[in-house]
């Protein structure tokens, strides 16, 4: 699992590759560590490169979600595949977050 943190037109990016496992999400949960210091900006989790994703990973995104709505930050997901897509609609998560 890779990541990757960019600042891009006033949004924190944060660019995913491989699987996001239960063996992956703890270094992932280090690496999003920059996304909680989110005031004043929305976030983007772009997927196009992520090939899985597991519950330990879902658990991450929404750790993210409940510390930046208060924030006032929104958080976009760009770059699902339909397999992505379908775990995030059986988890009810796909009402959760906003896609791009």
């Amino acid at each position: 699992m890779k990541t990757t943190f960019k600042e891009e037109d006033n949004y924190f990016v944060m660019y995913f590759e491989g699987r996001l496992d239960t063996a992956a999400s703890a270094q992932t949960e280090e690496d999003m560590k920059p996304l909680y210091d989110c005031s004043g900006h929305d976030i983007i989790l772009d997927c196009t490169n992520l090939e899985y994703i597991s519950s330990s990973g879902l658990r991450l995104f929404l750790a993210l979600l409940k510390t930046a709505k208060p924030k006032g930050s929104h958080i976009y997901i760009r770059g699902i595949n339909e397999d992505l897509r379908q775990v995030f609609a059986m988890t009810g998560f796909i009402n959760l977050f906003e896609f791009k």
